[in-house]
């Protein structure tokens, strides 16, 4: 057994009423060492009319601890009820803490997890205040709406978008943490907003004034058991950040350690459930009564709703940012802050201080002696890995949430908003960026119904010339010239025409590539991600063991059984730019796969190549020494029959791709010889060098026999000099 912070209880009976919600202990809670806390718990009335709120106090609940602090405090829930023992006795709540609790006291405060039907069931019974809420909510709604259809009749819709973009911004504002944050997932989703209000809503930013001390210090008191200044040795007189969700102090511990205090802003369960059930009312009768809209709006309310509902509990943010930590890092030149258990709760969060300099005040980092370009570049490769390794991660990477240390690392903060990437979504990028750089527009559109972009009965024909137009100029002559906004802008004139549907997830990438992108350029102008990102996309489809990758690959390398060497030179060349390709790893995968079960198919068609290519070396040298024989005798020197230049492209790729890998970090001659002495030895090897020799001898009896019946069938005097012309003609 072990001390237990538990804020939750899997709902319990006691006595025939259900136990809903906690509250700590005033004024401190009680720790003891065998896992048991005393807590304060509001009893749910609705099974009981007629009778007034109840508190108990003198909780304990005891139970096993077999998991870390953090865990314990987000997920207590997933504890058995048979491992909780409860001793209870009633206590009259004061007027006070029923202010605090608010109006959402069961179910939806027993998890701080978003559930629309417990939302739902609250506010159908108190209409007045949905009301009230929807009055405050239509008149500046109405006044927008008008303005729109105004200039529609007058025909001054282009001329004034612009002006009504500004005023969503505006009216999004002045709604509240609820409004700011749809006004920002709605800059992400080009399949709902024209692209001049989604780059108006790019700028939406937070724009409340902070709340005052008296309240925020209540909550830290309240959360944590203890005063401020029983917990802190130092705390800012003010706030020094305050946004839609909550306030931002810097203090000190009594140990030393400097940290930042975030605490939440009063009363926002109740202004965020109110507007997000509004909300999810509207979204269900326009799905129901407007057939032509492609999207799920009550899909897209519940997911943005879930997101609010994880960023409003800071419990679970420390839990994100230790789990960030865990993934990422390791990697150099990335920093994330501690969190200190001790002192955070639902409400309150004590995380590490870090000293740095935002990412777009360059001139400060400059003088300080550090590359900014460079710290972007590290961003954007643990983007990549986040988002297409682990799938996890963080989707509001703006330049306040960006720091570039004195030590020249990159510290990331503010870990409300993550979200998950499923593999096969991950998989499914990949494929999706490669197959863009190669103009591969028909797999690029298959890849869009398999991102769930698009229906699997959507009609891909008129897509795929769209695609074409769309990104043809776009990508320029190579990767270096791709820029993922003007890819992202054109994408979104092409979804607001085409049945296009942006999936939840998606939308947080577009949202965080785009804010990483617009940070790089504020520094480099010339900056682009995708050039940035295509290397380790490319050693991530060469190495990665995935049987979706190596498929993938398959794909890529071969069309109609052809071999298309230019694709896997274009991959290597980009792959060995990436900082943790190595040559010798590389091989070692790519050399178990060709010899496994999976690899027959490549086993086969690299023969084929193989044949071809040796075959074309063979004839190439045969017809250059009947070229030199000729001009020594003083004979009239044949062309180079077209079919030897074609063929001659595979063997040119073999070079080129083996000056790649010489140029590749760990490549080595000299220990490659004991990898191609076991090479050898293995029985595959030996089956593909005997198909080998047998193609070879293949076609050269076909083509011995070919010239012998072309000698056949021509008069001697055109014998003279046939038979370099028919050697290249055999096959």
């Amino acid at each position: 057994m072990s001390s237990v912070s538990l804020w939750f209880l899997p709902r319990a009976r006691h006595q025939d009423c259900i136990l809903e919600y906690i509250l700590p202990t005033k004024p401190k809670r009680a720790w003891d060492n065998q896992g048991s806390i005393s807590l304060e718990i509001v009893k749910n009335t609705d099974n009981h009319p007629g009778k007034a709120d109840t508190c108990y106090n003198s909780l304990q609940i005891t139970l096993p601890c077999h998991r870390t602090m953090s865990e314990q405090m987000i997920s207590p829930e997933t504890q058995p009820e048979e491992a909780i023992t409860v001793e209870v006795q009633p206590v009259h709540i004061p007027e006070e803490h029923r202010e605090d609790i608010g109006p959402m006291d069961d179910n939806v405060a027993e998890s701080w997890r978003y559930n629309p039907q417990v939302i739902n069931d609250y506010y159908r019974r108190r209409p007045l205040e949905v009301v009230g809420r929807l009055i405050e909510i239509a008149l500046p709604v109405l006044s927008f709406v008008i303005g729109i259809w105004s200039d529609k009749l007058r025909g001054k819709s282009p001329k004034n978008e612009i002006r009504r973009a500004v005023q969503l911004r505006e009216m999004l504002t002045k709604l509240g943490p609820t409004y700011i944050k749809i006004g920002q997932a709605l800059s992400t989703r080009p399949d709902l907003v024209p692209p001049l209000y989604l780059e108006e809503l790019t700028t939406l930013q937070d724009q409340i004034p902070s709340f005052p001390n008296e309240i925020a210090y209540r909550f830290i008191e309240e959360e944590l058991g203890y005063s401020p200044e029983e917990i802190y040795a130092e705390l800012s007189p003010n706030p020094i950040a305050a946004a839609s969700l909550g306030q931002v102090y810097k203090g000190k511990l009594k140990t030393g350690e400097k940290v930042a205090v975030k605490v939440q802003r009063p009363d926002l369960i109740r202004c965020i459930t109110l507007d997000v059930y509004i909300m999810r009312s509207l979204a269900t009768w326009v799905k129901g009564n407007i057939k032509r809209l492609r999207s799920d709006l009550v899909a897209i309310t519940d997911e943005l709703a879930a997101r609010i509902f994880e960023e409003i509990n800071y419990l679970h943010e420390g839990q994100n940012a230790e789990k960030f930590a865990q993934l990422y890092g390791h990697i150099a030149e990335i920093y994330i802050p501690k969190i200190y258990w001790k002192y955070t709760g639902r409400r309150v969060l004590t995380m590490e201080w870090v000293d740095g300099t935002k990412l777009t005040n360059i001139k400060e980092i400059q003088t300080q002696g550090i590359d900014a370009t460079h710290l972007v570049n590290v961003g954007v490769q643990c983007s990549l890995r986040q988002l297409l390794e682990h799938g996890f991660f963080h989707a509001d990477p703006h330049p306040g949430n960006l720091l570039a240390t004195p030590d020249g690392k990159l510290a990331y903060l503010d870990f409300g908003m993550m979200s998950n990437i499923e593999p096969y979504q991950r998989y499914g990028l990949i494929e999706a960026v490669v197959h863009l750089v190669n103009r591969d527009f028909e797999s690029l559109a298959k890849d869009y119904v398999k991102l769930d972009f698009l229906s699997p009965t959507t009609n891909l024909e008129p897509i795929v010339p769209a695609f074409s137009e769309v990104f043809g100029n776009a990508l320029g002559a190579s990767v270096a010239e791709l820029n993922f906004k003007s890819i992202t802008d054109k994408m979104s004139a092409m979804m607001y025409e085409f049945p296009f549907r942006v999936p939840a997830y998606y939308a947080l990438i577009i949202r965080s590539m785009v804010t990483l992108e617009g940070i790089a350029i504020g520094i480099d102008p010339n900056f682009k991600v995708l050039s940035k990102a295509y290397p380790y996309i490319a050693k991530r489809l060469l190495t990665d063991p995935s049987t979706e990758l190596r498929d993938s690959l398959r794909d890529l390398l071969f069309k109609d059984g052809t071999f298309r060497w230019n694709r896997l030179e274009n991959l290597l060349r980009n792959a060995k730019d990436s900082n943790d390709f190595n040559f010798e790893k590389v091989t070692d995968q790519a050399l178990d796969f060709l010899l496994s079960d999976r690899g027959v198919f490549i086993r086969e068609k690299l023969v084929n190549e193989l044949v071809n290519a040796l075959d074309n070396f063979g004839r190439r040298t045969w017809f250059n020494l009947t070229v030199n024989f000729r001009q020594q005798v003083g004979l009239a020197v044949q062309e180079t029959p077209p079919e030897l230049l074609g063929d001659a492209k595979s063997f040119e790729h073999l070079r080129n791709i083996f000056s790649i890998l010489q140029e590749t970090k760990g490549f080595d001659a000299m220990a490659m010889v004991p990898v191609m002495t076991k090479l050898i030895a293995k029985p595959e090897t030996q089956q593909m060098g005997q198909k080998i020799a047998e193609g070879l001898l293949q076609k050269s009896l076909a083509r011995l026999i070919r010239y012998l019946v072309l000698e056949f069938d021509r008069p001697n005097h055109q014998q003279n000099g046939e038979l370099s012309k028919a050697l290249p003609a055999a096959d």
